[in-house]
């Protein structure tokens, strides 16, 4: 049977391999005059990969190993990572009705540079405002658990601490 160890490690090592994929998808969309649907599904493929490789961890051997192990760290762990995820929604909330007024308006298939998508719809800075901080916060949440975690990892699993 595989101890404990070996399976955080397994666990520690694809949940930090998601950060890149995350960092080279936000990369593709900062570089981007125009986000066309090639840009966007490309943008896509690499974020979904990220969130794969953290969310499949936490489902399949974070969480339910939970209740054994809370404690003080453990608990602020899950609190930092459970922000990470509303903070998402909240990304989401906003990247879905951008997605449908730009579909709506053909500017995936069809991309104009002299359109302000700003003019739109009237709620548009909106929807980019939570977009804007769901990522920013999704980020900043993701980070902080995975230096918890690592934390956590490093106490119980090694002699370093």
């Amino acid at each position: 049977m595989v101890s404990d160890a070996a399976i955080a490690t397994v666990v520690a090592v694809v949940v930090t391999a998601s950060f890149p994929f995350y960092l080279y998808g936000a990369w593709v969309i900062i570089e981007s005059e125009t986000v066309t649907w090639d840009v966007l599904t490309h943008h896509l493929k690499f974020i979904l990969v990220g969130l794969l490789l953290t969310t499949v961890p936490v489902l399949g051997w974070m969480a339910p190993r939970l209740l054994d192990q809370l404690g003080g760290l453990a608990a602020v762990h899950v609190f930092l990572g459970l922000q990470a995820y509303a903070m998402l929604v909240l990304a989401l909330t906003g990247i879905v009705r951008i997605f449908q007024v730009k579909r709506a308006h053909d500017l995936y298939g069809n991309p104009r540079d002299d359109v302000d998508i700003g003019e739109l719809h009237e709620d548009m800075d909106s929807w980019r405002w939570r977009l804007r901080v769901g990522v920013a916060g999704y980020v900043l949440f993701w980070l902080l658990a995975w230096v918890l975690g690592m934390i956590r990892f490093l106490i119980k699993y090694t002699d370093y601490f």
